[in-house]
């Protein structure tokens, strides 16, 4: 895009949503950056709110159990921390163990609903690219900027090896952290986010699917960009 956005920042909602290894978190956070918006990661807060239920050894099978601690527990989210009940979670988030509580954790109807609400009470000023899983068929269903990344488990799968490896893993290929295991396991949590009963991962009707096995980064940004830009300049001729 060759020229700024002509339009107030507290009128703009971007959902962008997808499995992991998408490369939605890179992109959120570039959207971010060029229209001046807040960035919202609601997987941070699933996976904060999974370590805050272990740690108070919560049964998360005991819906009464579970639906009092969501009930009574404080989220607060910043584009750079997340904690629960006043406990910084926002290193220990990155950690495999928290991403394996928050596949389980994520699918219960109590923390679905308590983090749902939080996440529109951040989006109902405006001026937010958030990222998610159900962010434009659930969280904010009637916006008009929603978009679905998508590319194959193998992409995926080798971007987070990837990943892993350029922040010090050690680990070899065909380990816990190999391509075809980090694939297995993609396969299984993309499985479980489609399939459970509640805010399953599924692309909005309306939203645009964006395959980022096909472009590098600054092509989704352009992509994105590009389509916000048009609908911008619908929404003022109507």
């Amino acid at each position: 895009m060759t020229r700024p956005i002509q339009i107030d920042r507290k009128e703009l909602i971007i959902a962008i949503d997808g499995p992991s290894g998408v490369g939605k978190s890179t992109v959120s956070k570039r959207i971010a950056e060029r229209l001046g918006l807040t960035y919202v990661d609601t997987g941070a807060m699933y996976r904060a709110v999974a370590l805050a239920v272990a740690g108070a050894k919560v049964d998360i099978e005991n819906s009464a159990a579970l639906e009092e601690f969501c009930n009574s527990m404080l989220v607060e989210y910043t584009s750079g921390s997340i904690s629960v009940n006043a406990t910084d979670y926002t290193d220990s988030i990155r950690t495999e163990e928290a991403s394996k509580l928050a596949s389980v954790t994520s699918s219960k109807e109590p923390v679905r609903r308590a983090l749902v609400m939080y996440q529109r009470s951040l989006a109902v000023q405006g001026g937010v690219v958030m990222e998610g899983r159900d962010i434009g068929t659930v969280v904010l269903p009637r916006i008009h900027h929603k978009f679905f990344l998508t590319a194959s488990h193998e992409v995926r799968a080798e971007r987070r090896r990837a990943e892993h490896d350029s922040k010090g893993g050690t680990e070899p290929v065909g380990s816990s952290v190999g391509a075809k295991d980090i694939s297995e396991n993609m396969k299984e949590r993309d499985r479980l986010d489609s399939t459970r009963a509640e805010s399953p991962l599924a692309r909005a009707v309306d939203a645009l699917e964006i395959d980022t096995a096909e472009l590098d980064i600054d092509g989704v940004v352009g992509v994105i960009l590009a389509d916000i830009e048009q609908k911008v300049e619908k929404s003022r001729i109507k």
